[in-house]
């Protein structure tokens, strides 16, 4: 399924140049501890925009609900209509989430509770981006 490539900005291009070295992090805000996602320029719980850092994150996670979309104002996915959306709660931390179509699964047919692993997409020449698959699934 193709996706959009992101725009990148200044608070988030360390997310995207981690992310086309197959890596994935997070945000880590040293003066409070706190992990946030999505990327932002400040803290969003203490305001801090100096102590911001990027944390690298083992890319594990699981299932915490799903819709299908059947209609998309996204012209790039249009034609994979209908599709899954999933979510995913990161595995060191259930309040991060990240959002999947879940390749190689079936709209519809989303395992909620299942464990998932992050993949990385080519979108545009040198850019990937996260998706999500199945534990163990090839």
């Amino acid at each position: 399924m193709p996706k959009p490539a992101p725009a990148l900005e200044d608070h988030d291009r360390g997310f995207w140049e981690a992310a086309n070295g197959r890596r994935l992090v997070i945000q880590h805000c040293k003066a409070c501890q706190r992990l946030q996602m999505p990327p932002m320029a400040t803290c969003l719980a203490c305001g801090s925009k100096e102590q911001l850092e990027w944390k690298e994150v083992q890319g594990r996670g699981r299932i915490n609900g799903y819709c299908v979309q059947h209609d998309t104002r996204v012209a790039l996915l249009k034609e994979d209509q209908p599709f899954n959306t999933a979510v995913v709660e990161l595995a060191e931390n259930p309040e991060i989430k990240f959002f999947s179509h879940l390749p190689g699964v079936a709209p519809g047919k989303v395992p909620v509770g299942a464990e998932v692993e992050v993949v990385f997409e080519e979108v545009a020449p040198g850019q990937l981006v996260p998706e999500w698959k199945l534990a163990g699934k090839s």
